[in-house]
């Protein structure tokens, strides 16, 4: 089974893309689009190089003796007096404002 594109709306209001493989995991997350039809071209973009990447490999020549521990993310220090939460409605509104016609001269597709 392949792995899945899916669309969404991120917290600055930019429609971004992300690759989840058929177990549900995360693979890649794109950079954010000003508009569906510039993130399809980037799926479509994705796909191709993808099928043509070669493998750089960037390692040391010599691998450590030990494996290093793997490192922990660490929450990020809050700025007193700012709340950076994001409300679920002000996402919905956001992502209503950008959302583009099913149908017609805006519609991905159509001329």
């Amino acid at each position: 089974m392949a792995g899945t594109f899916e669309l969404f709306v991120d917290a600055d209001a930019c429609i971004r893309f992300r690759l989840r493989a058929p177990d549900g995991t995360v693979l890649a997350v794109s950079k954010g689009f000003v508009d569906k039809p510039a993130a399809v071209s980037g799926i479509t973009a994705m796909r191709e190089y993808a099928g043509m990447g070669l493998v750089s490999d960037l390692c040391p020549e010599e691998s450590p003796a030990s494996p290093p521990e793997p490192r922990t993310r660490t929450a990020p220090t809050p700025v007193p007096g700012v709340d950076r939460r994001v409300h679920d409605n002000d996402l919905r509104i956001r992502a209503k404002a950008l959302r583009r016609p099913a149908h017609g001269p805006g519609a991905l597709g159509v001329g």
